[in-house]
């Protein structure tokens, strides 16, 4: 049955960068509705920019420039930081639009006239320097439990105390520095209490998870108390239409602009005839569609209480569902400039492909509110291990073989029950997605191409490759392995968007039908492969959060040092280039420890058109295939000869871009001034994959 959602994730707040909070919870969102699609739903993804607020205006004020200047510039910057990740919204708007204000005031006067609403004299404080009233969060003081300095004024980060901003010892205002003055003010406040029955129902009718059901427990145990819907001038916002002075409160605007973006998307895509059932498909009937919204759990009371409260007295339908996610650590602590952790999306996307964080972000999350963790090292190990060494792995060694033999893959599969068996984790792996247990799902979509990757090597068509009257029997398991590859590259694109886009140029074929696995690609003509991932370098990743050291002398020497192995990688046959001179700088023998010496297997070797120097190499190295440029056509013009000899790999080189394709490390010679270069061979008994040491 084709279903019919709307999705949201929370509105990115328009004073700041992205950072990976934010990032991790649109991939999350992206996954979801990239999945829904495939299994064929009517899936609309809609988000906005949240755009209202006193630190928007003080920001802007601080600037020199207007509020609507500071969130059109930032708009922007977000825009292309989502795209940046793939994140495939049907519209991106904004809170401080026309559409916004009109519900607001819509949602407000229907609220109002059914008697939700209420006007209370508060109390609050007033900077008569800045010449505003302060919201809790722009004052700071001294926690009156623990005794703490420097604490907001709503909470304490020590002792986790909450308070009211009078109960401070010594409050300061942030903006002037000055003790802020008590003054009465009337505000108007949303009367919570008048949904609790149908909060009840809704909480505990499947809508929300088991840790966040937990939550809101206490919360109803506490008493739901009324919302203040109101700040006082001067404040950036849309402006009360019957409270002149007042202004409504960016929390009750901003989730009102899930609607507002969605009848932007309306506006531009739906017909005028049928405008309105649209809208009332989408947002008065519970039955006729879903709506989600994937949120962070510091954010989970005012979308599971108060949001579905404003809906339901406004007349509108509430979510289906709330999905709440856990926060982002960084190495295992918080986010923090002070530390260097605080990693905006800018950052991470001018250094690293996109991709490799939308994979390590799959493979941490679930589908319940605990925290994820972004480990440095775990990212590296886990992105070269599981993208290249296993999945991009099995096209890679498969698809020179399709080439050779013609370019088309074979009529039959040699092994249809390991297809099948491949095929058939569609729908367990599907509702895993579903779940949102992606964690889960990477598991079990690695283990296949673990099982793949076994196939292959238990079957070793480079050998079987030597024999020409096996060559019908080296495609066939060639083409046994591209499907499973397909399956596999099925299953994850919707975490892999582009990868999959490429793969399917490559194999001929989409990836936009989820059950299109069930039937193997057989006969089909491929084009010739490219490289789908490359390998992530510690060092480039470790700059995410340290600010790079000036260079030091001895950094100076191993940087001279390195120079020789980059350009034997590029493929130069410059004398010297495989080994240092006894002239040149001086490393030690730490420095040396760092290159990761690995035996390798040359599984194919052949001439680069184009190139009178080069050697395209293909290597076996412990199960994994790397693809490697050499500079040594000249001393081996027949580069056959070299199949199944061992030879010394540095594994860890950063992965080199070059017109012929990427080079994945560089393999150790040996030259002289003029006898050419050689390849520096393994004794007996070594394997593939070994560690040199």
């Amino acid at each position: 049955m084709r279903r019919k959602i709307l999705v949201t994730n929370a509105l990115p707040y328009a004073n700041g960068a992205l950072h990976f909070g934010h990032i991790l919870e649109a991939v999350q969102t992206d996954i979801w509705v990239r999945f829904q699609r495939m299994r064929g739903h009517d899936c609309l993804y809609c988000c906005a920019e949240d755009a209202h607020g006193t630190p928007i205006m003080i920001r802007a004020q601080q600037e020199g420039i207007s509020p609507e200047a500071l969130i059109a510039r930032t708009a922007q910057e977000h825009r292309q930081d989502y795209d940046g990740f793939l994140i495939g919204f049907d519209e991106f708007h904004s809170t401080h639009s026309p559409e916004n204000r009109r519900l607001t005031e819509e949602l407000y006067v229907t609220l109002r006239d059914a008697g939700h609403l209420r006007r209370q004299v508060v109390r609050q404080a007033y900077d008569t320097q800045a010449g505003m009233f302060l919201p809790d969060r722009y004052i700071r003081g001294t926690c009156p439990r623990c005794r703490s300095a420097d604490q907001y004024g709503d909470s304490c980060e020590v002792c986790g105390a909450t308070y009211a901003p009078a109960d401070l010892i010594e409050p300061r205002s942030i903006l002037s520095d000055t003790r802020p003055q008590w003054c009465d003010s009337e505000h108007l406040f949303f009367r919570l209490g008048d949904f609790e029955s149908m909060l009840r129902v809704y909480v505990g009718g499947g809508s929300l998870s088991p840790g966040v059901r937990a939550k809101l427990d206490e919360w109803f145990q506490a008493g739901l108390k009324d919302w203040d819907i109101s700040r006082d001038a001067p404040y950036f916002g849309f402006e009360i239409p019957d409270a002149a002075g007042k202004y409504f409160y960016v929390w009750f605007d901003a989730p009102i602009g899930y609607i507002a973006s969605f009848e932007h998307w309306r506006a531009r895509h739906a017909g005028a005839a049928s405008s309105d059932d649209v809208f009332a498909d989408y947002w008065r009937s519970e039955q006729r569609s879903e709506l989600y919204h994937f949120i962070g759990k510091d954010i989970s009371y005012f979308h599971t209480l108060f949001w579905p409260a404003v809906l339901h007295g406004a007349g509108l339908r509430r979510p289906t569902a709330v999905f709440v996610h856990g926060f982002l650590t960084i190495n295992g602590q918080k986010m923090s400039k002070s530390r260097g952790t605080f990693i905006t999306a800018r950052r991470y996307l001018t250094r690293l492909p996109a991709e490799a964080l939308r994979y390590y972000f799959a493979a941490k999350l679930s589908g319940g509110i605990e925290d994820v963790d972004f480990s440095l090292d775990d990212f590296v190990a886990r992105t070269n291990s599981d993208l290249v060494g296993k999945l991009v792995n099995i096209a890679s060694r498969c698809a020179g073989f399709i080439e050779r033999g013609g370019g088309r893959l074979a009529e039959a599969l040699p092994e249809p029950a390991l297809y099948a068996r491949f095929a058939e984790a569609a729908e367990r792996i599907g509702a895993l997605y579903e779940a949102r247990e992606y964690a889960a799902a990477v598991r079990d979509i690695m283990e296949l191409a673990d099982a793949a990757n076994r196939y292959i090597d238990q079957c070793k068509p480079w050998a079987l490759a030597r024999d020409a009257a096996r060559a019908a029997e080296v495609t066939a398991i060639a083409t046994q392995g591209l499907n499973l590859f397909r399956v596999l590259m099925s299953y994850l694109a919707p975490v892999l968007p582009q990868m999959a886009q490429q793969s399917a140029a490559f194999l001929g074929t989409q990836f936009t039908d989820w059950s299109a696995v069930s039937r193997p690609l057989l006969g089909a003509r491929i084009a010739a492969y490219q490289p789908l991932a490359t390998r992530l370098d510690p060092a480039t990743v470790a700059t995410l959060v340290e600010t790079p050291a000036p260079a030091t002398t001895a950094a100076a020497a191993a940087g001279a040092a390195a120079r020789p192995t980059a350009a034997l990688e590029a493929g130069t046959t410059a004398a010297g280039t495989a080994a240092v001179s006894t002239a040149a700088a001086v490393i030690s023998i730490e420095q040396f420890a760092k290159l990761d010496l690995r035996v390798a297997r040359i599984e194919h070797a052949e001439r680069v058109a184009g190139s009178d120097k080069l050697l395209k190499l293909t290597l076996g190295v412990g199960g994994e295939q790397r693809t490697v440029f050499s500079g040594i056509r000249a001393s081996y013009p027949e580069p056959e000869r070299l199949i199944g000899r061992l030879v010394v790999l540095i594994a860890n080189l950063a992965p080199r871009k070059m017109r012929f394709g990427v080079s994945e490390g560089m393999v150790l010679c040996a030259s002289g001034e003029t006898d050419g270069v050689y390849l520096l061979s393994v004794d007996t008994g070594a394997t593939d994959g070994m560690r040199i040491t």
